[in-house]
């Protein structure tokens, strides 16, 4: 079945075609780097894996609760909105809701996929051309394992959110060859960054855990790369392009607070979409949610030297700005460790299944005997 039978609301069925500037840039110079980059290169090489292989695809996924979250996780829990749905409204909601989630997952890979193989072109030095070639492999990974996951364990899509579609065009269209490493790597990467760990944290679903653990394990790294290739940048910058560079940050973060209050879900359902957008923006999980969702692009922000009065004034009023003290080497390293904590699970579940195979095979022969 075409994944166009299995949007929420239709899609067209040509593509989008997103105009792009700027110039692509050859370097003949094969032989300087700068350590840190080509380091993370390496790495990048060394941690590629394949998703049918790593991914315990047998693991069953309730579609109405995809990540196997309490209820209470629901913005809409406690209003009248909610205490009038019957069970079949609320799992019918469920579905929708993480149908719509995971698909935004989806098409923000499949924006990585396309800004990391501009990032190829158009990067000036050569470290950076190689570092962003493995994270282009990546990104094709992380697309491939969305796909199965929301067409085979959920069996719907909905169309990408209209904030980041923006995000990404304006990263795309852009001549500068900052833009896309800034509005992908540090804004879009870092955002998703941080839903997948909330949901990876939270979520009581094996299967759900893995995907998010083993993407978070290759996301971590491509971060990293934006810091460090903006960092060296961004301080030879007059002050107009820092200024310029700073705008685009505002509005951007604006965009990516917007984009996980999942309207489309109430506008899709015919629900009171006005009701329903105040009880997420009061709703206390939701502002701790928005408050989660910009632990990685503040510090990131910060780091790479776009930290000025405008830059501030917008993080302070979405009650972000506290998040600049944030760790994001402890973050990665976390990021690194509970990815192999999830291999080593899932390593220790196959022995486990293996060992009572063997007890029963014994048992068997035993009793024939």
């Amino acid at each position: 079945m075409s994944s166009y039978d299995l949007y929420a609301t239709p899609v067209p069925d040509e593509t989008w075609n997103v105009p792009m500037g700027g110039d692509t840039r050859f370097t003949w110079e094969y032989d300087a780097g700068r350590d840190r980059l080509l380091n993370l290169y390496q790495k990048g090489k060394d941690k590629q894996w394949d998703a049918q292989k790593r991914i315990d695809w047998d693991l069953e996924v309730d579609p109405n609760n995809v990540a196997g979250l309490p209820e209470e996780f629901n913005p809409l829990v406690g209003s009248p909105i909610w205490d009038k749905m019957s069970q079949q409204d609320r799992d019918e909601f469920g579905r929708h809701q993480g149908a719509w989630l995971f698909s935004q997952f989806l098409h923000g890979e499949q924006g990585a996929l396309n800004v990391s193989a501009r990032i190829v072109q158009s990067v000036p030095d050569l470290d950076s051309k190689f570092y962003a070639a493995t994270q282009t492999m990546d990104e094709a990974r992380h697309v491939e394992l969305y796909a199965k996951f929301v067409h085979e364990k959920i069996g719907m899509y909905y169309p990408v959110n209209q904030d980041l579609a923006k995000l990404l065009a304006e990263s795309l269209e852009d001549s500068r060859w900052d833009l896309p490493y800034l509005g992908m790597q540090v804004l879009i990467e870092g955002l998703a960054l941080a839903a997948f760990g909330v949901y990876r944290d939270l979520s009581t679903n094996p299967l759900v855990k893995q995907l998010l653990a083993y993407v978070m394990q290759d996301e971590a790294r491509h971060v990293a790369f934006g810091r460090l290739a903006l960092k060296d940048y961004y301080a030879e910058l007059t002050s107009k392009e820092r200024a310029e560079r700073e705008e685009f940050v505002v509005e951007g973060c604006y965009l990516m607070r917007d984009r996980f209050k999942g309207r489309e879900v109430f506008e899709t359902l015919g629900m009171p979409m006005k009701e329903c957008m105040e009880y997420v923006d009061s709703s206390p999980m939701y502002t701790l949610y928005q408050s989660l969702l910009f632990s990685r692009i503040v510090p990131c922000v910060k780091d790479v030297g776009l930290w000025g009065d405008k830059v501030q004034a917008a993080y302070a009023d979405m009650g972000v700005l506290d998040n600049a003290k944030a760790d994001l080497e402890a973050l990665m390293r976390q990021d690194e460790e509970i990815a192999e904590s999830v291999d080593r699970e899932r390593h220790e579940r196959e022995l486990a299944v293996r060992k009572h195979e063997v007890d029963e095979a014994i048992s068997l022969g035993g009793a024939s005997s």
